[in-house]
């Protein structure tokens, strides 16, 4: 009975001693099936695919987890499937690659091989298998790729694929495609784009934190980090790296873009009007610029009348019409431009409408003489407006603000064009669309 109870115990031992030793197996196969295939790479093709076969079954057996030798082989079967596709695209740039990323797969297992490595040779066969292999250019291309494709995550990974090797090839003192200084932060950019745009935003501010953390980040990488942490709803954190970035880069236009913005979402006019003429500088033929600092000054006449600041009222109203003008002048179709003029006008005459209405009741010929000189100027400041609003009428047949301005205009002056442009409104408020304009550009 012992000796049949040791023998079960042998037994198991032996089963398993053998299934420790699966992935080692399918490592020597793999090896055996590349040297074949680089004997004679056209006759034994067939031999690349049997190696890749044995190590992607390697891969879930238990004992590939801690052995070098699997890892080590595994990077030089893909290696080999990268060689292969990367001279085959060389030669044709319509070919397909046979793999989703084969370099990637390549790099992450000679890393792997390296980390396991107790031995000399064996970290200097696994640097050898990530330098030799066109391994980075590939995972480059690939994350363009993928990121043309809108495959997000993957182009973060491959990017940061290349950027994880060019590190341990600097380490061990090898050359690598992106020793070049602005070459490493290029692609540090594109893998923090790729991951923002993948919503990978953690990601996205720690392989940015690499080129950051020297102090010497450009401006496109404050950009993507400050865009990261509003994505985060991180506001303090975004409001902090945006003005990091315009102090050490007060030339580029994007930061003082998402500054701008961050000033109109406040509500912060006066600091607006400083900024846009900071920006109009820089791309004085941007009407979309004129068309802003016109609104903003629109606002802050707005503001004056209000608190019955009619010098202040005067100056803004002056500088919001000069600067619509200049964003016609530069594109006589700018259909917000052309709308904001119209407005402009309209809204000065809702103002003399509305002091109208707080007259006191003077029926004396002086009072009344005052009432009909002020209604004659509203109706002039609606009819300055009324050519903006037939304009943008006619860039925009479907804008529900400026149909209602053209019928109010119109059902002032008494004139019967008010029932067909209501028609138009109620058709838009339907739901509906107006297929033509009424007004011709």
């Amino acid at each position: 009975m012992k000796k049949s109870l040791l023998s079960l115990v042998a037994l198991l031992f032996l089963t398993n001693f053998s299934e420790a030793q699966d992935a080692a197996k399918m490592a020597k196969g793999a090896s055996k099936a590349l040297a074949s295939y680089f004997v004679d790479q056209v006759g034994n093709a067939a031999k690349l695919q049997e190696a890749k076969q044995k190590v992607d079954e390697g891969v879930a057996m238990p004992d590939a987890a801690t052995n070098q030798s699997f890892w080590q082989t595994r990077g030089e079967v893909y290696g080999a499937l990268t060689q292969r596709d990367f001279i085959k695209k060389q030669l044709n740039p319509a070919y397909q690659m046979t793999g989703d990323n084969d370099a990637l797969e390549a790099f992450n297992a000679f890393k792997k091989a390296y980390e396991l490595a107790e031995k000399k040779f064996q970290k200097t066969d696994a640097m050898k298998g990530i330098s030799e292999n066109n391994l980075q250019p590939a995972m480059i291309n690939m994350g363009a790729d993928k990121y043309t494709a809108k495959e997000y995550e993957k182009a973060y990974r491959s990017f940061v694929g290349a950027i994880q090797a060019h590190d341990l090839l600097a380490e061990n003192k090898l050359p690598s495609n992106l020793d070049d200084k602005s070459q490493y932060e290029t692609y540090v950019y594109y893998a923090g784009v790729a991951a923002t745009q993948g919503k990978m935003l953690k990601e996205a501010l720690d392989i940015l934190n690499l080129v950051y953390k020297t102090g010497n980040a450009n401006a496109d990488v404050y950009q993507i980090m400050y865009e990261a942490k509003v994505a985060m709803k991180d506001t303090a954190g975004a409001q902090a790296i945006l003005e990091e970035g315009r102090k050490k880069h007060p030339d580029d236009t994007a930061l003082l873009f998402a500054e701008i913005n961050v000033y109109l979402a406040a509500g912060k006019l006066d600091e607006l009007t400083s900024r846009l003429t900071e920006a109009i500088k820089k791309e004085p033929g941007n009407a979309g610029l004129y068309t802003t600092l016109g609104s903003v000054y629109d606002h802050l006449y707005q503001k004056a009348l209000e608190e019955k600041n009619d010098v202040a009222a005067k100056n803004a109203f002056d500088e919001a019409m000069k600067n619509y003008e200049a964003a016609l002048k530069i594109d006589p179709k700018n259909v917000d431009a052309t709308y904001s003029t119209g407005a402009l006008y309209y809204n000065k005459a809702a103002i003399v409408t509305k002091r109208m209405l707080e007259m006191p009741e003077d029926m004396s010929s002086a009072g009344l003489k005052k009432y009909e000189e002020m209604k004659a100027e509203m109706m002039g400041l609606f009819d300055q407006a009324l050519p903006y609003f037939q304009k943008a009428e006619s860039l925009n047949p479907n804008d529900v603000n400026t149909l209602i301005a053209l019928k109010e205009i119109y059902t002032r002056k008494e004139d019967d064009l008010a029932l067909e442009i209501k028609k138009r409104l109620d058709k838009v408020q339907a739901g509906e669309k107006n297929e033509t304009s009424h007004f011709k550009n």
